[in-house]
């Protein structure tokens, strides 16, 4: 008890510390910009800091980048007030918005035009498996890579349609699970240090682009329905001023102005066409998808107590029936 009583007071010592830098940042000069941990920061301030240079130059704030160890990094910083704007998944967004006063204000659009990316389970391009089925077959003698716990791609998608509607647990189906950014994974199967790994289509892209060496020693076996294109998501009490000079920039960014085609090049590099206004509704169809995997989990549990389940399905039931009026 001793014990527990010193952390609290560490804990909100800590908190009282930290309370004044949080609310010291003037957001109508400097801002701070997430970017989640799809792949290395190396390789993600590469593409982006021409972008948030330009972003500088153009509306007259500061604008640094906030890199995180995973995604959970950059809604917590949302929520501590420590990022300002960020480009996030659309499941990361979700908990940005429920948890860290986050708000949709635009999404990015593909090179083709269209308004999505793919998640994919690839193995080596040498391996035995080709297929899922080949895959969820021989799961005890596979060592499998998943993504962070907060990404739609490398997470919830795969979650819900390759185990959750296969009746299959990942912790316990295969030899060993390890998780790791969308990169990360494909380099672990290309080196063959798992034997199968998720990822999104973009970053395969990325990497195709960079390192086509790489590319080639792996080979897709599943690709989920699309997947709606990543959100850019802003904290509901920035500047209205700074909104303004935000959401201008990047809906002109590669479309206008005497650097566009320059620009557009730059957000190749990035796998993005442009970028076009959005809203928390583009979040709607992987609310639901969370909760149809949490129904289905809660369905198949033969443990739970009958009146228990029943509680937690009509909670359940409420919610898909809240997001369908929206």
């Amino acid at each position: 008890m001793y014990r527990n009583l010193l952390s609290a007071c560490a804990a909100t010592i800590m908190l009282a510390i930290a309370a004044p830098a949080v609310h010291a940042q003037d957001t109508t000069k400097s801002i701070n910009f997430g970017i989640i941990s799809t792949e290395s920061t190396q390789n993600l301030r590469q593409d982006w800091q021409p972008v948030l240079d330009e972003m500088s130059k153009r509306t007259g704030l500061k604008v640094t980048a906030f890199f995180a160890p995973d995604y959970a990094g950059v809604i917590e910083g949302m929520r501590f007030n420590k990022v300002h704007v960020a480009w996030m998944g659309n499941k990361s967004a979700i908990e940005a918005v429920d948890r860290a006063n986050g708000e949709v204000f635009a999404q990015t659009v593909n090179v083709d035009g269209t308004l999505g990316y793919y998640s994919y389970i690839s193995v080596h391009k040498d391996s035995p498996y080709q297929n899922l089925d080949d895959v969820l077959k021989n799961a005890k003698a596979m060592n499998f890579g998943i993504g962070d716990p907060n990404s739609t791609s490398g997470f919830l998608i795969p979650s819900y349609y390759v185990f959750a509607q296969n009746n299959v647990d990942p912790k316990s189906a295969f030899k060993t699970v390890r998780s790791a950014n969308h990169e990360t994974n494909i380099l672990a199967v290309a080196n063959k240090q798992v034997d199968a790994a998720v990822h999104s289509s973009d970053t395969l892209d990325k990497i195709t682009s960079r390192q086509p060496e790489i590319a080639k020693q792996i080979r897709q076996i599943w690709k989920s329905p699309l997947i709606t294109s990543d959100p850019l998501v802003w904290r509901n009490d920035l500047a209205p001023e700074t909104k303004r000079k935000v959401k201008e920039f990047f809906l002109s960014y590669g479309k206008t102005g005497p650097n566009a085609e320059q620009e557009k090049e730059i957000l190749k590099k990035l796998t993005f066409g442009g970028i076009q206004e959005s809203s928390n509704a583009q979040l709607k169809p992987i609310r639901q998808l969370e909760l149809f995997k949490q129904k289905k989990k809660v369905e198949d549990d033969s443990a739970m107590k009958a009146e228990e389940k029943k509680t937690m399905l009509d909670d359940i039931n409420r919610k898909l029936a809240d997001i369908a009026k929206l």
